[in-house]
This record gives structure tokens, sequence and C-alpha cells, in this order.
């Protein structure tokens, strides 16, 4: 998908909305906050995290509660969304302790090395393996030596018969979360075709050709992976 293409999607959802949209799927936006917790726990007191494609600001704003001396910089090319995110992180209290730029990351000004970076269900939108493994690149000059990077992506081997079973599965659960039929087909029909939904060791493979140690794996609901990974 193309980055004007991406952006115009997002642009087209209602960002004031669209948190209690998907609000019966926050279990598992949360266990995997939780997870992303524990992983940079070890960072120091006064750390900076990258949050790349944030959104409304669900995993920053996360943080910041749990870590109140971490900083933040907030990527994010669709306006309305990042403007979410800013209204949210003033209402908590955070956003002196942010910074926020809209567009994407290679529009981010060059800034001191992170301590860590999130990219969360962002990298499945780029299509081509060269691309996706350059977009990881991109993140790891971004980081000091040694910075973490957790990633998560929708990922399945979409040509194997348990992906099938799994994305029956996926779609149950959209369906009881009140996503429109026609929403239904139009997932089951992009998956592999507009979203990169590749196996799980490839997807792994891609972020170590970015400039990664070997990811591992430390989350999974249904279609979702995570992994969590060190710059080299």
């Amino acid at each position: 998908m193309q980055k004007e293409d991406l952006q115009a999607v997002f642009n087209q959802q209602a960002a004031s909305s669209y948190d209690s949209h998907w609000a019966k799927l926050s279990p598992l936006r949360d266990a995997l906050h939780l997870l992303i917790g524990a992983v940079f726990s070890d960072l120091p007191a006064k750390s900076r995290i990258l949050c790349i494609g944030c959104g409304t600001g669900s995993e920053l704003l996360y943080l910041a509660k749990r870590f109140p001396d971490w900083h933040f910089t907030a990527v994010e090319p669709s306006a309305p969304m990042l403007a979410v995110c800013r209204r949210k992180a003033e209402e908590q209290g955070v956003a002196s302790r942010c910074y926020f730029h809209e567009g994407y990351l290679d529009t981010l000004p060059t800034l001191e090395a992170f301590d860590a970076a999130t990219s969360l269900l962002v990298s499945q939108f780029i299509m081509e393996r060269k691309d996706r493994s350059g977009f990881f690149h991109a993140i790891s000059q971004r980081l000091r030596p040694q910075g973490y990077l957790v990633s998560s992506d929708l990922a399945s081997d979409i040509n194997s018969a348990n992906y099938q079973h799994l994305l029956e599965i996926w779609l149950r659960m959209m369906k009881a979360a009140d996503v429109p039929p026609e929403n239904l087909e139009h997932m089951r029909s992009v998956y592999g075709r507009d979203v990169a939904v590749l196996a799980a060791e490839d997807v792994a493979s891609i972020i170590t050709a970015g400039g990664f140690e070997v990811p591992i794996p430390f989350f999974q609901g249904g279609l979702i992976h995570a992994w969590f990974s060190r710059a080299v």
C-alpha cells in the first residue's frame, strides 16, 4: 500500500470515535501493552521512546503512566489521529513529556538517539519485503546501540490450512466486537493483498535484515504477533 493511500485510509476513519469503535477488542491491546512494559522495564529512568504510527496514542499513554520520567516522540501521518493522541496526552497530564510529529518516520528531524521504539500494526502495510526491511533499518538508525524495538503485526502463513482456521476465529471475534459484516468480508479479501500478512518467521527475518538481532516472539493474540529485539 502506497503512503498516500495508507494515509487516506486512516484519515477517513473517525479519529474521535476510533478508540470507542474498537473498545470490545481492548483486552488484546491491554495484554500487549502489559508485556511491552515488561520488555522495557530495564530501561534507564530517563529513557526516550519513539512511537511510530502511534495512532490515537494507546501504547504511548500506557507507557507514560507506567514510567513517569520517560519522554516520547509520537510519529503519525494522520493529522486527525495525532490530534486525538495530543488531546489525550494533555488530558492525562503527560503532553509536556511528548513531542508530536505529523508525518512518516523519514520526515522526522534528526534527534538524539532513542532508547526504544514501538511499531504496532504498522509494517504490515508495507507490501515489498525490501521496503519493509528498509523501514526497520530506518528505526534501527534512530536507536542507540542495543536499543529495544517492539514490533507487532498480523502474521500467518496464508497458504496453510492453519491460517484458514485461525482467520475464521479472528473474524468471529471481530463479529462479536460489532464489526459490520461488510467490513469482515473486506478484511478477508485484503489480507495478503493490501496487507502483507506473512508467516511469523518471515516477519522476523525482515526485522533482522533491518539491522536488529534475531527477534524474540513474546505475544500472540489471534493473528497479531509481537516480537522484541535490539538494534545491532
